[in-house]
């Protein structure tokens, strides 16, 4: 992912035509409120979220399944990695290494905008 990366919805018609699986937690980015933009043809949500670029910081951060220290491990993500920031809530980001996952959360300390 580059820093000027976007996404865009689908076009056209979207329907639903039945039941959808969930995917499994820490896979594709969509929770039960929203969901990256890139998933918007796939998963119905209340809100669809174009990703803020960042990158994992000097140090090395673990990837989250909750917003806790204490949660699972899903990946472990080395400085400079390109991460997807999706929502931010209090010391935590949730967000994707892309719209096809792994995602989680981590420590928005971890973080860094793209070009520091």
């Amino acid at each position: 992912m580059s820093a000027t990366s976007t996404y865009s919805p689908p076009e056209g018609e979207i329907a639903l035509s039945g039941p959808v699986s969930r995917p499994e937690l820490g896979t594709l980015p969509i929770r039960g409120d929203l969901a990256h933009i890139a998933l918007a043809g796939r998963y119905l949500v209340p809100h669809y979220i174009q990703p803020q670029p960042r990158r994992i910081g000097a140090d090395s951060a673990r990837l989250l399944c909750a917003p806790q220290n204490d949660s699972q491990t899903i990946q472990m993500l080395a400085p400079g990695t390109m991460f997807e920031a999706l929502d931010f809530a209090g010391k935590w980001c949730w967000g994707c290494l892309g719209p096809d996952g792994p995602t989680g959360y981590v420590e928005t300390a971890q973080l860094a905008p793209i070009g520091e």
